[in-house]
């Protein structure tokens, strides 16, 4: 038998961080949900039940809270740098698809969440 199709998944992430255009975003902040697919190999650690042969949980959820709590003006802008970071932390991933969120948006619409999505790859 052969493993494949391999993720690791965090949906529904909650941070509260300052992204924004607008002065008032920066000042006042916003909540976001982050999903992630990290795309790696884990087949051995399936064997061997060892962290090692995969990534920690914890340690990529720790590279993602430093990004975010870092402004952004754009999602764009930090989603793409979340997604860099992990594929510079985590040498095991080939593939980080990631879709950020803002909860509530300042745009006097009638909407819940804003966000985007993007997919890189090394």
């Amino acid at each position: 038998m052969q493993l494949c199709d391999m993720h690791i998944r965090f949906n529904g992430l909650k941070f509260y961080a300052y992204h924004g255009v607008l002065p008032q975003e920066r000042r006042v902040g916003a909540e976001y949900t982050l999903n992630l697919r990290l795309a790696l190999n884990f087949a051995e650690a399936a064997t061997t039940d060892r962290i090692e042969d995969t990534v920690s949980y914890a340690d990529v959820f720790e590279s993602i809270k430093k990004e975010m709590d870092i402004p952004a003006n754009l999602l764009e802008h930090a989603a793409y740098r979340i997604a860099r970071r992990l594929l510079e932390d985590f040498p095991k991933l080939t593939e980080v698809y990631i879709e950020l969120y803002k909860q509530n948006p300042p745009m006097n619409a009638d909407c819940s969440q804003t966000g985007i999505s993007l997919c890189l790859r090394k």
